[in-house]
């Protein structure tokens, strides 16, 4: 059953999701989507039409046997943090109609605050009881709610079947960074502070808030992309090799780099709110909710000692971009004063997964002079006949397996408030951008030797 059923996420990722996985084969060939929210459509035919509109928006090539097959087996039931029993009986009735070995999926993809209700009313009502339960990010919106949330949740279920998606750790480009690691011999004894001389990982988006005013008006940009999407690719960039390539051993060093992590020095983070934000639909003409954020992170492991993550995210910047930088360090100036430039190996963390390694040659001729040299990995093209699934439908393929390994852990979850609350605690200035621009001023000298996009800074 899905919570926000009428909602975006739904409309732009979760049903293409459960077509494009239906259209593959990996559905069951008997299943049933209960949809759910406060407000009804005009009837379950209405709700029906809504989804078919929303699959020929967001699907090439839609292929109208699938797309029905799905749509049939679509229903609708309101309810809300009060009164969930008829939703209990739809379900139920689903249950009955599929037999005795039917799983239960729950998505909650509803606004943090009204979260922890709606968890009580699931186990009110039985739902829970069994159900394989999905939290949308963020997970609270601060460390004493987090705690809250996870009260509330314990009384229900247990961890095994809570799954916290992060829809960036469902990218190939992210799953990527632990193959590139741990795969080749060539790149994992660099990666190590003798080698690398910082670390950029670099989310820009050109998007305004189309349509989510309301939502970063409770939000903010740290809450919505920092203590989510930005720390979770720090952390498979950061993590030890796992003794076993599994969940469990992968979740337990990701949250070892969290507890590794210095508290955040508040002089080194830079707010920003691009000029134009508070007209926006439904933002406070006199908001100072912050739509860009620049910050250093230390990670006190041997491995990383010394050695500065810069992040940055924003809206209506100058590219749409999810970039990260392993800037090594440089060898002694005196050999080659003129160098191009530091070498890099850069991940695009896009749709199109590309990596990319920066160096200096020498350019042909008599003289001794070096020139940037640049090698090119696009797995897309190396691959052509590849179909990665896009982000959603493999954690939601994920969910459905009992596969927790690109899922958020409990303690991850309250370490990463431990490190954002005094930061939002901290009353800092929230400066202005010019959209289109790269951020406020004062970020643009946060990252050690400039930051690698735009690529001529």
């Amino acid at each position: 059953m899905l919570f926000g059923a009428r909602g975006d996420l739904a409309r732009r990722k979760l049903y293409p999701g459960l077509y494009r996985l239906d259209a593959a084969g990996h559905l069951p060939e008997e299943y049933r989507v209960i949809g759910s929210g406060r407000h009804s459509p005009e009837s379950v035919d209405a709700f029906r039409d809504d989804v078919r509109e929303a699959l020929a928006k967001t699907v090439d090539e839609l292929d109208d046997a699938v797309a029905e097959r799905l749509l049939e087996r679509l229903d609708f039931c309101a309810s809300d943090a009060d009164d969930g029993q008829e939703l209990a009986d739809a379900v139920e009735a689903a249950a009955s109609q599929l037999g005795e070995d039917t799983r239960r999926l729950v998505y909650l993809s509803v606004p943090p605050a009204a979260m922890e209700p709606m968890i009580g009313m699931l186990g009110r009502t039985g739902i829970a009881d069994g159900a394989r339960i999905v939290l949308e990010k963020p997970f609270g919106t601060d460390l004493e709610s987090a705690r809250s949330l996870q009260s509330a949740l314990d009384e229900v279920t247990d961890e095994e079947h809570v799954f916290r998606i992060d829809h960036f750790l469902g990218k190939e480009a992210v799953q990527n960074i632990l193959a590139l690691r741990f795969a080749n011999g060539l790149l994992e004894p660099a990666w190590h502070r003798t080698h690398v001389e910082s670390v950029q990982i670099d989310v820009p988006e050109t998007l305004r808030m189309e349509g989510r005013g309301s939502f970063y008006e409770a939000t903010g940009c740290l809450r919505d992309m920092v203590s989510t999407h930005l720390f979770q690719v720090l952390g498979f960039v950061a993590l030890e090799p796992p003794v076993v390539f599994d969940a469990e051993s992968l979740r337990h060093e990701k949250s070892k780099v969290f507890q590794a992590v210095r508290p955040i020095d508040t002089d080194r983070v830079v707010l920003g709110q691009y000029d134009g934000y508070r007209d926006e639909d439904d933002v406070d003409p006199d908001s100072d909710v912050e739509t860009f954020v620049a910050l250093e992170v230390r990670v006190d492991t041997d491995r990383w000692q010394g050695v500065p993550f810069v992040l940055r995210t924003g809206k209506a910047l100058a590219e749409t971009r999810r970039t990260v930088t392993l800037r090594f360090r440089q060898p002694p100036e005196s050999r080659f004063p003129d160098r191009p430039g530091p070498d890099e190996l850069v991940l695009e963390l896009g749709d199109s997964p590309e990596v990319t390694v920066d160096l200096s040659a020498k350019r042909p001729g008599p003289a001794f002079d070096l020139v940037p040299a640049h090698l090119r990995l696009n797995l897309a093209e190396d691959d052509p006949d590849d179909q990665p699934l896009e982000a959603y439908e493999r954690l939601l393929l994920d969910v459905m397996h009992g596969d927790h390994m690109l899922f958020t852990r409990a303690d991850e979850v309250e370490r990463l408030w431990e490190l954002c609350d005094p930061v939002l605690a901290a009353d800092l200035d929230v400066e202005s951008y010019e959209p289109g621009s790269w951020g406020p001023e004062a970020a643009i000298d946060l990252a050690p030797g400039g930051w690698r996009l735009p690529e001529d800074a």
